[in-house]
């Protein structure tokens, strides 16, 4: 049996004061945290989604794929399409810790595609228009507890002729949201449907010359030096310093992206993400919800518990999805060459012997002789060959390495 699931009557269901409603586009009137719901003025048998939108966010987003594979509008619109739902007309509920007003007109000013000022319910923008919806909301400091408790009041009022045309009905939600705040996520085969965060660009090494107490220019009250003239560019002489393996500047050094990642490392990351959805992301989630059949959500110790549990687990989903589609795996140098990234380097360490694997930032494991080849040791010993000496500063003092062999 269904009831009815209007957004005034959602709200009500979950113990909430409905207010509103605005105008998309127009201002809430809802300036603290809270919850709102966004609704059409009536059902529509089949989605108005605008082919011209969805081709231009496919000509925005390169990374945007559809089952694994670069899609058309019309396979994009037709997937997206096929989770609407036609006797309903509630199409986004979303929540804001901080201010209603302020998430809602956020939401409005982000182009499809864009991570920035609020991605969520993005896919309203493919829309042909948002004229007519309305926003609902409800002030309440527990945002996403009751979030939470309006999609699931949601759901079970969707009725049976709705579910049964879902792609996939075991996740049930209005039609723009995409997951629940507990991790469940639509099976929509859409990825990379956002432009990809900026990697922040490496900072350049910096060099620190520590000048003892008193020795700095005019500590002593002498005039300070004269500034030197450039001296005209020379050819600079041949010294024995020049030529040894020991030498200041080291050979060339492949090149090394900072999203590069070994074949190792990928199936490494790939097998801590199947861990965690296939195997803690259901525990949690059942721990959830067994919590919230104990009583008020404010006060329940366990669902918060969970809940935290819950965000640190979805933070790390995201960190591999996104180290994932931004590497570039980088196979492992060919015994004898240079060394590389994936590189295993046999060195002597002050009559030691030391074998290190040269490998991504994200996969270092110094204790079992995994380094980054952004370390300083690993910088050293990239692009070095066997034979070679390398010299380390460390804090306790410079360390001299030779490399017996490069595998």
């Amino acid at each position: 049996m269904t009831h009815d699931v209007s957004a005034p009557s959602l709200l009500r269901s979950v113990g909430l004061l409905a207010d509103g409603p605005a105008v998309w586009g127009r201002p809430v009137q809802a300036q603290g945290p809270g919850v709102f719901v966004v609704e059409a003025p009536a059902p529509l048998r089949s989605a108005p989604i605008e082919l011209t939108r969805v081709g231009k966010w496919i000509e925005r987003v390169d990374t945007l794929r559809l089952d694994g594979e670069v899609p058309t509008s019309k396979a994009v619109a037709s997937r997206i399409g096929s989770f609407w739902l036609p006797s309903q007309t509630v199409l986004y509920i979303g929540n804001s810790e901080v201010s209603v007003a302020r998430r809602v007109a956020a939401i409005a000013k982000t182009e499809l595609g864009d991570r920035r000022p609020a991605a969520g319910g993005h896919w309203l923008k493919t829309l042909r228009s948002l004229d007519g919806l309305k926003v609902w909301w409800a002030a309440t400091a527990a945002t996403e507890e009751y979030e939470d408790a309006l999609l699931a009041a949601f759901a079970a009022g969707v009725p049976e002729a709705d579910l049964a045309a879902l792609p996939d009905r075991t996740v049930v939600l209005p039609w723009a949201n995409l997951r629940r705040p507990t991790g469940e996520r639509k099976a929509t085969g859409l990825t990379g449907s956002l432009i990809a965060e900026p990697l922040a660009a490496p900072l350049p090494p910096t060099r620190v010359v520590r000048v003892p107490d008193g020795d700095a220019d005019g500590a002593r009250g002498e005039p300070a030096a004269p500034k030197r003239r450039p001296a005209a560019s020379r050819a600079p002489r041949a010294t024995k310093a020049s030529v040894s393996t020991l030498a200041a500047a080291p050979p060339p050094a492949p090149v090394v992206a900072a999203e590069a990642l070994t074949r190792e490392g990928e199936a490494r990351l790939r097998d801590e993400l199947d861990e965690l959805t296939q195997v803690k992301r259901p525990q949690v989630i059942a721990r959830i919800r067994t919590a919230k059949e104990h009583g008020d959500l404010k006060e329940n110790s366990e669902y918060h518990a969970a809940r935290e549990e819950q965000s640190f687990l979805e933070g790390r989903v995201q960190a591999i999805e996104a180290r994932l589609r931004s590497a570039v795996i980088v196979e492992a140098p060919v015994a004898g060459s240079r060394v590389g990234l994936g590189s295993v380097v046999t060195v002597d360490d002050d009559g030691e012997t030391v074998a290190y694997t040269i490998v991504g930032a994200d996969e270092s494991d110094p204790p079992r002789g995994r380094i980054s080849s952004s370390s300083p040791v690993g910088r050293a010993l990239v692009g070095r060959d066997t034979g070679d000496y390398v010299v380390v500063a460390t804090p306790a003092g410079e360390r001299r390495y030779r490399i017996l062999g490069i595998t």
